[in-house]
C-alpha cells in the first residue's frame, strides 16, 4: 500500500489543489477523488503553452482578455470534471467534484460595491458557472458579500465549497446561511456543502505576529483551529435527515516552514472528510514511504490548548489572515488577465 493509498484507506478524501491535466491524472491514479480550481493555477498551465490553441480560437472569437480566462478556467474545470464524474457516479454525489472558484475580483479591495451587490452578483455567477454541471462546486469566500449570497446560491440548487475561511465566525455564518438555503429546496436528497479551512497561513502568522508561543504550541495553531471546527461541524450536521455528507475541506495543507515534515498536515488530519493537497505534497507525500492512520480527532495536551486559547487573538488572527488573504484571492486573477493580453500575439 502506498502512502497516498493508506491516507485513503484511513478514512481521508483525496482531493488535487490543481486542475493540472497532467497533475489531475497522476493524483487520480494514486487515489485522489476530486479537484480544485484558482486562477493561479490556471495561469501557471497558461504559462507552459499547453492551452495556446484554445487561447487563440477565444482571441478569434473577439472576447476580451477576462472573459477569456475564465472560459479557459471552464475548459480546465470540465476536463478534471470528466476525469472525476466516474467517482460522483458511484458515490451518488458524495464525492468525486470539481471546484471552479467565482469571480475573485469581486473581491479587490479597489471594488467599492456593497455588500449586497456583491452578494446579488455572487448569486448571479453561481447560477451561470455551475448551470448543465452534476459535479461541479462552486467556490464562494467567507467574506460579507460571498456569505451574504449563500443561501440563495444554496436554495438554487448549487453545490458549495466555501473558501478563505479561518475562524469558527466565518465557518459558522456561511453554515448557517447554505442550511437555511437547503431547507428551502423541494429535496434535500441531493444537499451536499464543504467548508475549505485554511491550515498552514495561521501558522505563519502566529510564528510572525504571536512569537511568545511555546515551541509546544507554536505550529499547532492552525491544526488546532481546523479540527475544532471539524468536531463543531460533525455536531451540527450529526441529526440532519441528509443523504450526503457535509465536510470539512482541510485546505492549505503544504508546509511553508523550512524543517516541517512535509506530511505535517497531512498526517494530523488523516482519517475523516477531505484533504485537498498540492501536487508537490501529494508527490512528496508518496515518495515519504509514510503509512497514515486516523488522528483527525487527536488533539495535543491541554496545556498547550490553554496557551494557544490564551495567547493567540482569534478575532485579530481572522483580521489579519483575511486582509492578506483577499490580496492573494484577487491579485491573480489580475496577473491571468494580464498574461492573457500578452499572449494575444503570439497565439494569433
Amino acid at each position: 500500500m502506498t502512502p497516498l493509498q493508506s491516507l485513503v484507506a484511513c478514512g481521508t478524501k483525496l482531493w488535487l489543489d490543481s486542475v493540472d491535466p497532467d497533475h489531475v491524472r497522476q493524483s487520480f491514479e494514486w487515489g485522489a477523488t476530486g479537484a480544485t480550481s484558482n486562477p493561479i493555477i490556471v495561469a501557471d498551465i497558461v504559462k507552459t503553452g499547453r492551452l495556446d490553441s484554445e487561447l487563440a480560437a477565444l482571441v478569434r472569437e473577439g472576447l476580451d482578455d477576462e472573459a477569456v480566462s475564465w472560459r479557459l478556467t471552464d475548459t480546465l474545470v470540465r476536463r478534471a470534471q470528466a476525469v472525476f464524474e466516474p467517482v460522483w457516479e458511484r458515490t451518488r454525489g458524495d464525492d468525486g467534484w470539481a471546484s471552479f472558484e467565482l469571480d475573485p475580483l469581486l473581491e479587490d479591495t479597489a471594488n467599492t460595491m456593497p455588500v449586497d451587490k456583491k452578494a446579488a452578483r455572487y448569486v448571479e455567477l453561481a447560477k451561470q458557472w455551475s448551470h448543465g454541471h452534476k459535479n461541479r462546486m462552486i467556490k464562494i469566500p467567507a467574506t460579507p458579500g460571498g456569505i451574504a449570497a449563500m443561501e440563495e446560491v444554496a436554495a438554487a440548487g448549487v453545490t458549495i465549497n466555501v473558501t478563505l475561511i479561518f475562524s469558527e465566525r466565518q465557518y459558522v455564518a456561511a453554515r448557517d446561511a447554505i442550511w437555511l438555503g437547503a431547507k428551502r429546496r423541494m429535496t434535500r436528497d441531493t444537499f451536499k456543502s464543504v467548508y475549505s479551512i485554511f491550515v498552514s497561513r495561521l501558522d505563519v502568522y502566529t510564528e510572525r505576529d504571536v512569537p511568545e508561543l511555546s515551541p509546544a504550541a507554536q505550529g499547532q495553531v492552525g491544526i488546532v483551529n481546523a479540527k475544532h471546527l471539524w468536531q463543531l461541524n460533525q455536531q451540527f450536521w450529526a441529526d440532519k435527515p441528509l443523504k450526503l455528507k457535509q465536510e470539512i475541506v482541510f485546505a492549505s495543507t503544504g508546509v511553508k516552514k523550512a524543517g516541517d515534515p512535509v506530511w505535517k498536515y497531512v498526517e494530523a488530519f488523516a482519517g475523516s472528510d477531505i484533504e485537498t493537497n498540492p501536487p508537490k505534497t501529494n508527490a512528496d507525500i508518496q515518495a515519504s514511504g509514510r503509512t497514515f492512520a486516523r488522528r483527525v480527532d487527536q488533539l495535543p495536551p491541554k496545556e498547550v490548548l490553554d496557551e494557544i486559547h490564551r495567547k493567540v487573538d482569534i478575532n485579530r488572527l481572522e483580521d489579519v489572515l483575511m486582509r492578506e488573504g483577499l490580496a492573494k484571492f484577487a491579485d491573480p486573477q489580475k496577473a491571468l488577465i494580464k498574461l492573457i493580453a500578452s499572449k494575444r500575439g503570439t497565439v494569433r
